[in-house]
């Protein structure tokens, strides 16, 4: 008897202690469940740019939830110089850290853009799709405020040693980085690294970006009877399609590639004209160019400002009056590369490593918070959560590609 009732005991005790991983494979679900519904929570979330308070109202009722003192929660002014009026600013959230070290920055931005307004996450196997198949998903960037805030609730839950951290939710991404251009440095307590989840393979580091400039372009012509007197006027339109098409003919518009350089520009907007019946007197475009060479992107510029100028001397009135064009614009955002030995980048590599996964530098195409965000003294690696086909009505999120992004930024967290 005994022998056994012994024996069994021993035997159970035998079974765990011989199965930790078990246990450990138990939490991880429970973890990796909690990310997920995390994540459609804040995918459900309307938050255009400039309209992100539902989304950091969430945020910050979840960390209130776990623990965070109020004190922690900080919020800064809404972008001033902006093309949308948002009410809403920064969300910033800074621990004090369980040991020593240089504060590190984990960041997202909360705006989506107009597509995705009203979208309704569903889960699909391990997909997350729009149950609507005419709006976005809202990934870009929801995914990444979702890593982040499940990394800040884990540490709130206890038992883990970690540097001074800053958790950074920004405004305005999708319409100029305007969150990330006009963040105060020391509300954020001076990082010296930061993270940024904002795209597809949670393995992919983008260690550097283009650099972008954003112009409007303003053609006035002169008004005249289109049917009476059309000698009389000087059509905006015309003016604007001689100028595309010059841009297009000398391989200034789209895909640049000049002399070793490269780079892009396109005409996104045009809008002028009231009736047929009259020759249009104002047209109005806007406009960018991108290179991460800033004076090869200088130059497009300028091309782009010739074209204009060039064709608004050719359109004329019977009289040879012609019109005229104007400009206005501003650097978007600084092109920036960091080196491999930036300890920012060697942190994210070796996160990325540390969950068995194989490193893939990469250089965007594209603005992200990271270009602000360097060029105000945090270099700042930008990681992958899961997007797919983001701004478009087919967006998908990839889970696994997600749940190893929670993971790997665990490790940026607390990693020595």
């Amino acid at each position: 008897m005994t022998r056994s009732t012994k024996k069994p005991a021993a035997k159970a005790a035998s079974r765990r202690s011989a199965n930790p991983s078990r246990v450990k494979s138990s939490k991880s679900s429970a973890k990796s469940s909690a990310s997920v519904e995390l994540l459609l929570e804040l995918l459900a979330l309307s938050g255009p740019s400039g309209g992100e308070g539902p989304v950091a109202d969430f945020i910050i009722k979840r960390l209130r939830g776990a623990g965070l003192p109020a004190e922690a929660v900080l919020r800064d002014s809404p972008p001033k110089d902006s093309p949308v009026a948002g009410a809403a600013g920064n969300l910033i959230v800074k621990l004090p850290g369980t040991r020593r070290g240089r504060r590190r920055m984990l960041s997202a931005h909360m705006d989506t853009v107009p597509i995705c307004q009203g979208a309704r996450p569903v889960k699909r196997g391990r997909k997350i799709v729009a149950a609507d198949r005419a709006t976005g998903l809202g990934g870009d960037d929801r995914a990444g405020c979702a890593v982040i805030l499940a990394t800040a609730l884990e540490l709130l839950s206890g038992g883990h040693e970690y540097p001074p951290l800053t958790f950074l939710w920004t405004v305005q991404e999708e319409v100029g980085l305007h969150g990330a251009r006009t963040a105060k440095l020391g509300l954020l307590g001076r990082p010296r690294m930061g993270f940024n989840w904002d795209g597809r393979g949670a393995s992919q580091l983008t260690i550097g970006a283009t650099g972008g400039y954003r112009m409007g372009i303003t053609v006035n012509g002169i008004a005249s009877h289109a049917g009476g007197h059309p000698e009389d006027g000087v059509s905006a339109i015309a003016v604007a399609s001689l100028a595309i098409a010059d841009l297009v003919h000398n391989g200034w518009h789209g895909l640049i590639e000049k002399g070793g350089r490269r780079g892009t520009s396109n005409v996104g907007i045009i809008a002028g004209g009231a009736a047929t019946n009259v020759v249009t007197d104002r047209v109005a475009l806007r406009a960018e160019a991108r290179s991460h060479d800033a004076d090869f992107r200088v130059r497009i510029v300028r091309e782009m400002e010739r074209a204009f100028e060039q064709a608004s001397r050719q359109v004329k009135t019977a009289a040879g009056k012609t019109g005229s064009v104007e400009f206005d614009g501003r650097l978007d955002y600084e092109a920036f590369r960091l080196d491999r030995d930036e300890p920012a980048v060697q942190l994210a590599a070796a996160a990325v490593v540390g969950e068995g996964l194989a490193v893939d530098y990469n250089v965007a195409n594209g603005g992200l918070d990271a270009n602000w965000l360097t060029m105000r003294g945090v270099p700042t690696v930008t990681l992958g959560c899961g997007q797919n086909s983001i701004h478009t009505a087919a967006e998908w999120l990839d889970l696994d590609e997600f749940e190893r992004a929670v993971a790997i930024a665990g490790r940026v967290a607390t990693m020595e």
